[in-house]
Order: structure tokens, then sequence, then C-alpha cells
């Protein structure tokens, strides 16, 4: 896709930007988020360049059963299991880069 060559997360797949990196196998790519929202805040992403969740769903239903499945790994080895998975789909609802990622809020008791 064209939009992956100047999207941020696949640069930070890629290596070419630096990351916390929390995860990651074949096909997914978890890091720390810059600007956390809660005790531990992760960002998980396909390798693969989808611009929202209904893409990927679309695309690709298995990984984003896999990005579940991560997400709830996180949560058990960073907290005690419990966690938010957050998915931000387009501009009027906060998706600031238009790569698919999952937000894995944890760590700590959340408000709802």
């Amino acid at each position: 896709m064209s939009e992956a060559n100047d999207c941020l997360f696949c640069k930070i797949i890629a290596g070419d930007i630096p990351s916390a990196k929390v995860y990651e196998d074949e096909t997914t790519y978890a890091f720390k988020d810059i600007n956390p929202k809660a005790k531990v805040h992760v960002l998980v992403v396909p390798k693969t360049h989808y611009a929202n969740v209904a893409e990927l769903a679309k695309a690709d239903p298995a990984e984003l059963a896999h990005i579940a499945e991560v997400a709830q790994s996180i949560a058990s080895d960073q907290y005690n299991g419990s966690f938010r998975l957050v998915f931000n789909t387009g501009l009027d609802a906060g998706q600031t880069v238009f790569h698919v990622h999952a937000h894995v809020l944890t760590g700590e008791t959340l408000d709802e």
C-alpha cells in the first residue's frame, strides 16, 4: 500500500524509528506507548499495514484474534491479566496514526 511508505508504525516495525519493544513474532509487534494513559499502555500492531480495525477484520480476522491473544499475554505478564483493549477508528474517534493498533491498558484499576 502506498500509505505504508510514510507510516510511522511501519517505520517502527522496520526498526527505522526506535521503540520500547514489549513483544514480537512473525506477524505482530507490540511496544510501549510514548504518551501512556495507564500504568501499562502498550500498542499492538500487525506487521502488515491496514488503516483501521475494520479493514484488518475484513482482510485477516485471524490476525485480529491474535492481537487479542497478545493483549491478554501482555496483561498477564505485566499485571494480573485484567486489561482494556481499545481500537480508535477514524480521525473523529481519536485515531492519529492510520495503521491499525490496539491500545492495551492495564497495570492498575482503570476508571470506567
